[in-house]
């Protein structure tokens, strides 16, 4: 079977499902493979369960008429998507970026949702499947899509660019993460300017923060033709949640909004959705309104208050530049009895050493914790070559298991305490502890 004919049968049954335990009546299966699992062998499941077809790539498992069988059920999934995106025709906006990806991508939805009828990105469905799956949800309802896209190894960018098929895009910055798939900090920046690539090839819009060095040189070293600057924007303060202001021009006044967000990094992904939307004309006040209202979730620069502590959960990801701009803005906020628990960052490489070791002197020697808790066997390892070792109240765990065990005989009160790190890490286990 091919796309356009699968296509056809999509339009009479447009939802989509991967999941055999999740098939919602007259939906199609796409039985994808894992790394333990294929998903042929849920073919007649998926359909018994309310299924109207399954698409399959194997021949023993087309036994109901129902199977569609195609070479590929992987790559015929992004076909349908892109098909199905150059069917639907309206904007698109496509994010990636070592930080902020998230965070900017719901920025930028909340702002546009002020005037526009906006399909974005759930939660981190952002790579081979999660966005082929997010641009099948496509309605012709929907007037603009914010799709968010990632990768940890050269290609996947410029992949996932001919599925989306942006109009204008953005990076929102590069970062030294997943280093151990790209191989170097230049193969991190030649990954995230394949979006440039495509939208220059395609006569597409670039938003850019041309106050980051290497976004600017980025572009220049591209010749993109096409490019709308950031707004302007400064943190008016910044000693618990951040309190932001923007202005689009420099005769205008400053527009201040009181934000839910912990971060000054933050200031970055807010003058994104601040620009993005004034350029397609969303109100200011209501661009305000927006970003105002906007309340992070999924551990993202999360501050809660709990019976015995103040904590900023930020346990979603974590790698060297991300985990610096966190204990930066740690630095600033007002605060008692600072405390960190920091946990190991992932995908490093030969470079995990080194960048664990600098991450321990930045938050011994410049955050000003009073308690420092590092956890995963890559922080102790680097502490053990350290020179300079490190001076103060510091524990090292092998595991959240260890960490819990001592909360337990251990209890934490009074504290301010940054929790960071990347998500293999459980961190975000530990704050119904605290």
């Amino acid at each position: 079977m091919n796309t356009e004919q699968l296509y056809e049968i999509f339009l009479q049954h447009p939802t989509v499902t991967t999941d055999s335990r999740h098939c919602p009546e007259g939906s199609i299966f796409f039985a994808l493979r894992g790394e333990s699992f294929d998903g042929n062998t849920f073919a007649a499941a998926a359909l018994a369960a309310g299924c109207a077809y399954a698409v399959v790539d194997e021949h023993e498992y087309a036994t109901d008429p129902r199977c569609l069988l195609v070479s590929d059920v992987l790559e015929t999934l992004q076909q349908l998507a892109a098909l199905h995106r150059r069917k639907w025709g309206h904007t698109i906006l496509q994010i990636t970026g070592t930080n902020g990806k998230t965070t900017t991508k719901e920025l930028i939805a909340a702002v546009l949702g002020q005037k526009y009828r906006v399909l974005y990105t759930e939660g981190n469905q952002n790579n081979h499947i999660g966005v082929p799956l997010t641009l099948l949800r496509l309605r012709q309802e929907h007037e603009v899509a914010v799709i968010e896209t990632g990768a940890n190894h050269p290609g996947e960018i410029a992949a996932l660019c001919n599925i989306v098929q942006p109009d204008c895009g953005l990076v929102t910055n590069v970062g030294r993460a997943h280093l151990q798939g790209f191989g170097s900090f230049e193969g991190v920046k030649r990954t995230k300017g394949e979006l440039y690539d495509y939208l220059k090839s395609h006569d597409g819009l670039v938003f850019i923060n041309a106050f980051d060095d290497h976004l600017r040189i980025m572009a220049e070293d591209r010749g993109l033709n096409r490019m709308i600057p950031y707004v302007e924007g400064r943190v008016a303060d910044c000693s618990h949640l951040i309190t932001v202001q923007w202005r689009a021009d420099v005769d205008e006044p400053w527009h201040t909004i009181q934000t839910q967000l912990v971060g000054t990094y933050n200031i970055e992904n807010i003058r994104a959705a601040a620009t993005v939307g004034h350029w397609l004309g969303v109100e200011a006040d209501k661009i305000d309104a927006a970003i105002g209202h906007y309340v992070p979730t999924n551990s993202r620069s999360q501050l809660q208050q709990t019976a015995r502590n103040r904590l900023i959960v930020d346990t979603y990801n974590a790698n060297p530049t991300s985990m610096a701009a966190a204990l930066t803005n740690f630095t600033f906020f007002e605060a008692s009895k600072k405390m960190l628990i920091l946990g190991e960052m992932r995908e490093l490489g030969e470079d995990s050493v080194a960048e664990h070791q600098r991450i321990i002197r930045q938050a011994t020697e410049m955050v000003g914790a009073d308690t420092i808790w590092l956890v995963g066997e890559a922080f102790s390892q680097a502490a053990s070559t350290m020179i300079d070792r490190p001076r103060g109240d510091i524990r090292f765990f092998r595991s959240v298991e260890q960490v819990k065990a001592a909360l337990s005989t251990t209890p934490l009160i009074g504290r301010t305490i940054l929790i960071k790190g990347s998500n293999g890490t459980r961190l975000f286990e530990l704050p119904a502890l605290l």
